[in-house]
């Protein structure tokens, strides 16, 4: 009995040597296929997953940054939906038309002064102007001074007026009067501020009389043109320009003046 059980024991582990040999040849075999190429294949295997465990750890720090601004961007939505709101209740009170504003210095102004390159020629009339007594100076202007107003008018102001007032002027039409006279006294202004040798010897006569109506107490400091100087494009010296002065008169934005034989019309700030 004992030597059955010595004998199947012996069996057992030689069936173990067996197989175990087995797999080593198999193994050897596995190994000597390819034998050049084996270690470059490996080689490039481990420089792939190399180069996507970087991949992946830049996806990691990439989530990590957007996570961390959501809060910011949340505060900025909200900081844009606060101001989206303040802006669309101060809409309530800007007027449905605002007219472009020109450029301070109109066609008008620019005859006026003379560009460099003309002074040349205009040597002879700029030296008999200059025999001419000095005017006096204008009135001196507090520091930054400031651009002619645009006050326009609302739905409201103009809706206000009584339709005999009214008549057919339009919120469009009013408003580009305005940007109009603002035009008017800046161009004023330039003439007045302008030195002497820079002002056209056709325009000098008005210049002297612009300064003088500018020193008088009812218009100094004030921003203001003449009746003569409405010449459009919008605001011009016809029924329909009487009726936008006579509107802008009755709510304030204007009144109105005669010094010498000029009618001066000037800006003036809204109750």
């Amino acid at each position: 009995m004992e030597a059955e059980k010595a004998g199947a024991s012996l069996h057992s582990l030689i069936a173990g040597f067996n197989s175990r040999i087995s797999e080593l040849q198999e193994l050897v075999i596995a190994r000597n296929m390819y034998p050049a190429s084996s270690v470059t294949d490996l080689s490039a295997v481990d420089a792939a997953v190399k180069a996507m465990e970087v991949q992946v750890q830049a996806i990691k720090d990439r989530v990590r940054d957007e996570t961390l601004a959501i809060p910011k961007a949340k505060k900025l939505i909200d900081a844009s939906l606060k101001q989206q709101m303040k802006l669309k209740d101060m809409s309530i009170y800007v007027p449905a038309h605002v007219p472009e504003r020109m450029s301070m210095l109109n066609l008008d102004t620019n005859r006026c002064l003379f560009p460099e390159s003309s002074q040349q020629n205009a040597g002879s009339g700029i030296s008999k102007l200059e025999e001419d007594p000095a005017p006096p100076p204008p009135p001196k202007e507090k520091k930054g001074r400031l651009t002619p107003p645009l006050w326009f008018l609302s739905a409201e102001e103009l809706d206000s007026l009584s339709s005999y007032m009214r008549g057919r002027l339009t919120l469009e039409k009013v408003n580009a009067a305005i940007n109009d006279m603002a035009t008017y006294a800046e161009a004023n202004y330039q003439l007045i501020a302008a030195p002497k040798k820079n002002v056209a010897g056709d325009r000098w006569e008005k210049a002297l009389e612009i300064r003088d109506i500018a020193m008088h107490e009812a218009v100094k400091g004030k921003h203001f043109f003449l009746e003569s100087d409405m010449k459009g494009p919008s605001l011009k010296l016809d029924n329909t320009g009487k009726a936008i002065l006579t509107v802008l008169r009755h709510l304030g934005r204007v009144s109105e003046t005669r010094i010498g034989h000029h009618r001066v019309i000037i800006l003036l700030k809204p109750h």
